[in-house]
Formats: structure tokens, C-alpha cells, sequence
């Protein structure tokens, strides 16, 4: 009998939002607080996971502090972790936090790169990650932050047929869709939650979150999104930009 090969279990966790201070909040929510419950969550749901994602806006202030206690939380984990660069983050103090180590950390990369990191890419199979999101969202203010070069981008998503996925953060929302054949997914914020199709900056109710995907050999995807449950998350819906 042939042994059946088991997926890659991935984790990813995103906009975080956190300050140097641990009592620091977004939008009224304090975003320590409620990384705490979501990892906490991970913990019960993931114990074991093979690759754990940290897709962007890890802090709000850019603190070392901020990305030490980061640092920190998840080495309770043992899968390796990685961290993407987000708008909110800066490249300096991420690496100080991970002792200088840069491939745990993907640098901002131009499509040249990406053309000719995928070519030589190994594996049957490749997953791409980004901060920001390279299609609309139907949320008009936040479709203004669009990949800039997303064209070029899917361009050469298309000549690599080995791409089954990209996945990112930045919106605060759960996305799933695909286009010509590869998975779009997009991430809920581990902290305050972004309303979808809102025309403009508007907050949603929903608890904060993460995905785990599983990876399978023959490229296949299995993924969902889990909440935190049971916790009211105090937000001030009253805010109108972040």
C-alpha cells in the first residue's frame, strides 16, 4: 500500500497593529490583547503547525519593542516563522527583533525579482505572499491601496502555471476567490476587523482571526478562517480612518 504523503500545514496571522507599549490601541481596541486571543486560539486549534505567516502591519509604532514581544509569543511555536514587511512596519527594527536573520524576513521585491525568484523556485508547487492586495476588494476606499503594479504582477503569476496560491493581508477581512485557476485568499486582522464593500473606512464587528491552509502534494488547497469566540472585542466604531 502506498503511503499517502500528509499536507504542509500553514498558519498565517496578520495586522497585528501592535505598540511598544502593551496597553497601545487601534481604534479603541487594545491590539496586544486581542493577538493574545487569537494566538491563544492557534495554540488549541494548530498545536503542530509546518510554516507559521506573518503577512505585514506586525506593529502600529514600528517599535522594537513591539516586534520583540512578537518575536517572543511565537516562539512558543515550534514550526519556523516568517515575517512580510507591511506599510506600517519598518525593515530596521524587524531585523533586530529576529537577530539580523533575513531570510525569515522577505524583503520588498520588484516583479523582476519575483520573475526570476519563481523560476527558481524548487517544488512542483509555489504560493506567493503579499502585504498589500493585488485585486479589488469591492471596498472602495481600500481598493486605493491596490498592488500598484498589479498588472505586471499577474503577468508573471501567469507564466509560472507552478503558482497555486497567493495569499495576503492588509484588508482585515476574509477573501477567497481564484483567477485562472490559482487561490486568492486574504486574512482577517488579528485585531480590529475592516467592514467588506464598505464605499468608505467603516469597521465591522467581527472577531478577530487567522487562516491555516493545508498544502497538499498534489497541489491542492484546503483552507478556512477561524475567529476568536466568546470575547467581546471593545472597538469604537465611532473612528473614521487608522
Amino acid at each position: 500500500m502506498t503511503q499517502q504523503l500528509q499536507p504542509l500545514r500553514v498558519v498565517q496571522l496578520s495586522d497585528c497593529h501592535l505598540f511598544a507599549d502593551t496597553q497601545g490601541k487601534l481604534l479603541g481596541l487594545n491590539t496586544q490583547f486581542s493577538l493574545e486571543k487569537v494566538l491563544e486560539l492557534i495554540h488549541r486549534e494548530q498545536p503542530n503547525p509546518d510554516l507559521i505567516l506573518a503577512t505585514g502591519d506586525l506593529s502600529q509604532d514600528a517599535s522594537l519593542e513591539s516586534y520583540q514581544r512578537l518575536g517572543e509569543a511565537l516562539s512558543s511555536f515550534t514550526a519556523p516563522v516568517y515575517w512580510l514587511e507591511g506599510n506600517h512596519d519598518k525593515p530596521a527594527p524587524m531585523l533586530k527583533a529576529l537577530n539580523c536573520d533575513r531570510e525569515r524576513m522577505s524583503p520588498c521585491v520588484l516583479v523582476k525579482f519575483l520573475d526570476d525568484a519563481l523560476a527558481a523556485a524548487n517544488g512542483e508547487h509555489l504560493m506567493v505572499c503579499l502585504h498589500h492586495h493585488p485585486v479589488p476588494m469591492e471596498c472602495a476606499w481600500l481598493d486605493t491601496q491596490v498592488v500598484g503594479s498589479a498588472e505586471q504582477f499577474f503577468a508573471v503569476i501567469d507564466r509560472h502555471p507552478r503558482v497555486r496560491a497567493i495569499i495576503w493581508g492588509h484588508v482585515h477581512q476574509e477573501y477567497d476567490e481564484q483567477r485562472n485557476g490559482v487561490r486568492l485568499l486574504a486574512v482577517p486582522s488579528t485585531c480590529v476587523q475592516f467592514k467588506p464593500k464598505s464605499e468608505d473606512f467603516a469597521v465591522d464587528d467581527a472577531n478577530p482571526g487567522y487562516r491555516w491552509l493545508d498544502l497538499h502534494p498534489d497541489g491542492r488547497i484546503d483552507t478556512a478562517v477561524s475567529r476568536v469566540e466568546g470575547i467581546t472585542f471593545e472597538v469604537d466604531f465611532s473612528v473614521k480612518g487608522y
